[in-house]
């Protein structure tokens, strides 16, 4: 089966704080066929670690790069680079995939009131300016 996932099951699967839930979702994960996880999931799912469960940026990146290490994964790859490239710097995985993303669609400069994210996206090289 091709699945499309949702945020939740990533979520029981690593934290696994529902020994049900977790078990459905890790069985589901290893099971489909191929697993279609879209670059919204993968940030709500960082968020959802971090602020939820107070996982730190490296234990973040940890289980995103898990699971695209799985065979079966599809991803826009791209974007999760460049989000895992902020949660290794010590930032959200969303303002990477943003600025990323933002790039990609014709945008030349990132623009935000996060002091952090501009700084850190400027130290990778990325044109950004704090509003």
């Amino acid at each position: 089966m091709k699945v499309a996932v949702d945020t939740n099951i990533l979520v029981r699967a690593v934290v696994r704080d529902d020994p049900k839930q977790s078990e459905i979702a890790a069985k589901t994960l290893i099971k489909a066929e191929v697993l279609v996880v879209g670059i919204s999931c993968l940030c709500e799912f960082a968020w959802v670690l971090r602020r939820a469960y107070g996982y730190r940026p490296s234990a973040i990146a940890a289980a995103i790069r898990e699971l695209l290490e799985a065979g079966n994964v599809e991803a826009n790859r791209p974007a999760v680079e460049a989000g895992l490239a902020m949660l290794d710097a010590g930032g959200d995985f969303a303002d990477g995939v943003i600025a990323y993303e933002g790039q990609w669609l014709g945008g030349e400069t990132f623009v935000s009131f996060d002091r952090k994210a501009v700084e850190m996206l400027k130290a990778q090289g990325v044109a950004a300016r704090l509003l």
